[in-house]
């Protein structure tokens, strides 16, 4: 959708969370940004309230690892408290995922077990995967914090339906955000549109 409305002069800027302690967001999505010629400002994903605060933000563009039934959605860590922001400043909050995320397995939120992942990825800087896109090579067990420290690492959360203003996927655009919209959706896949497994 971003490109999209890049490729439409729709696009003014970019806002790109880093995605601790991964930096998915710093290493893929400033990266495709980059190459796609967008406009775009790397921030600490503790910033994003001030750019709310300050009328920067017109919406909020998240993927999505698993939509429940009822339509809640696991997606990287910090995609909750971002929804929280986006439904307080009155901004739109919106999931852009191949219907093959959506889990009519899992009933709800609650039901997705969340990761947790190695201290280490937070207490230590550790090498990342480079490419040439990156120009050095990422350090490696250097500690940040006292040793043993413990971290709470989740490797996503879950956003609650009441949440997300629309799932977008190749079948169309889902808002509000219901089971019965999702049932829908999937079942369309079943239809033969799109395989879902």
């Amino acid at each position: 959708m971003a490109l999209k409305a890049h490729r439409a002069g729709r696009l003014r800027r970019l806002w790109v969370d880093e995605t601790r302690p991964l930096l998915q967001g710093a290493r893929l999505t400033a990266y495709e940004a980059a190459r796609n010629g967008m406009a775009y400002t790397l921030l600490t994903d503790n910033a994003a309230g001030s750019l709310f605060e300050a009328g920067e933000v017109d919406a909020v563009l998240i993927g999505a690892d698993r939509i429940a039934a009822d339509g809640s959605v696991a997606n990287k860590v910090g995609s909750y408290p971002l929804a929280v922001l986006a439904r307080y400043h009155h901004v739109p909050f919106i999931v852009v995922a191949p219907v093959t995320t959506v889990d009519p397995d899992t009933p709800d939120g609650a039901s997705i077990e969340v990761e947790q992942r190695s201290s280490h990825e937070v207490t230590e800087l550790t090498a990342l995967p480079q490419g040439p896109a990156f120009g050095i090579e990422a350090g490696g067990g250097i500690p940040v914090a006292p040793l043993g420290t413990q971290a709470y690492n989740p490797a996503f959360d879950v956003t609650p339906p009441e949440l997300v203003t629309a799932i977008v996927t190749e079948e169309g655009v889902l808002s509000p955000v219901t089971a019965e919209g999702i049932a829908g959706l999937w079942g369309g896949s079943r239809d033969g549109r799109v395989r879902v497994e």
